[in-house]
């Protein structure tokens, strides 16, 4: 179960980043776009990687003997790709003002990757509705801590969030390859 609240952690960075993103620039309401940004973040990171446990289900039989390795470099893609984005512009700085449409867009958006880390779950031998509660829940709480992290001068935080994500997951799939 360690290693679920490891990737929960890790995928949620790229919720919280944007999360404090939206905290900078609504200072006003912060409560109810905090409980709004947890549930879009909150909801898609659980269901994508579900998702991908589902194609990783599928894929199973093509790619046995190879899905530590196949699971390797999913995290190493998503982790470096986080990383990169942690050095290039944010998408939320664009956004001027913030709308259920916007949210949506930024939950799928940020999600995507957990569909890739998906894939991986199946190599824990957990519980994945456990596991996928854990995700998306571990996503709520640090995105709506994200809003308030924003609203308070967060801009240092929000490039280290997704630097330390992409730094774990990376870890992770080094830990999946070779134990």
């Amino acid at each position: 179960m360690l290693e679920v609240l490891i990737l929960a952690f890790a995928l949620s960075m790229d919720a919280f980043a944007v999360s404090i993103g939206l905290g900078i620039k609504n200072k006003q309401n912060l409560k109810a776009l905090a409980l709004k940004a947890g549930l879009f973040f909150g909801i898609f990171q659980a269901l994508m990687p579900f998702l991908g446990f589902l194609g990783g289900i599928g894929l199973r039989e093509y790619i046995q003997g190879y899905d530590k390795i196949v699971a390797f470099i999913l995290l190493l893609a998503i982790g470096g790709k986080m990383i990169y984005e942690a050095f290039n512009e944010n998408v939320e700085e664009e956004i001027s003002q913030i709308t259920n449409k916007i949210l949506l867009t930024l939950a799928i958006a940020t999600s995507l990757d957990a569909m890739a880390a998906g894939y991986s779950l199946h190599l824990f031998n957990l519980n994945i509705y456990l596991s996928l509660f854990v995700i998306g829940f571990t996503t709520f709480i640090i995105s709506y801590i994200g809003v308030y992290v924003g609203s308070r001068g967060g801009e240092k935080y929000e490039s280290k969030a997704e630097i330390l994500g992409g730094v774990v997951l990376i870890l992770i799939g080094l830990k999946i390859l070779l134990f």
